[in-house]
């Protein structure tokens, strides 16, 4: 009886039992020049820290990360990528027409302009310095 009492008082309460939950879900870009795409996401509006050893960085928006890491990578993967429109990364804004202005405004280099989608959304690419595509969407302002 006495092992029956602990086996229930052990027991996780359902009702107060945390459920697991993603907080965070990063990409990891290997890029040629740290600072250059530092740069370059800061005209997509990221911040950044100091980066760790001169090779690592991780920049921030609305809660979100991007995680930079200067390293050799694929060129012949890079241009396959680019030729056939493949994404490296995609992210729902809301606000997407401001959004596409801002990035304009800042030099961002775009790859497709903000186009309406047959599904009822808009959406425009940029291309970093290192040749990864990301597609930014959302639906547009009504009226």
């Amino acid at each position: 009886m006495t092992s029956e009492l602990l086996n229930v008082a052990t027991m996780p309460d359902k009702a107060t039992e945390t459920r697991p939950r993603v907080t965070s879900f990063a990409p990891q870009f290997l890029v040629d020049d740290l600072e250059r795409s530092i740069e370059y996401y800061e005209k997509l509006g990221f911040t950044f820290g100091e980066p760790w050893e001169g090779f690592y960085a991780i920049g921030h928006l609305d809660g979100l990360e991007l995680h930079l890491k200067e390293a050799p990578k694929n060129q012949d993967e890079r241009r396959h990528r680019r030729d056939n429109e493949h994404l490296d990364a995609a992210a729902g804004v809301d606000g997407i027409e401001a959004f596409f202005g801002q990035c304009v405004a800042n030099g961002a280099t775009i790859l497709k302009p903000l186009t309406p989608t047959a599904w009822g959304t808009k959406d425009f690419y940029v291309e970093d310095p290192d040749g990864y595509i990301i597609c930014f969407g959302g639906r547009p302002k009504s009226g």
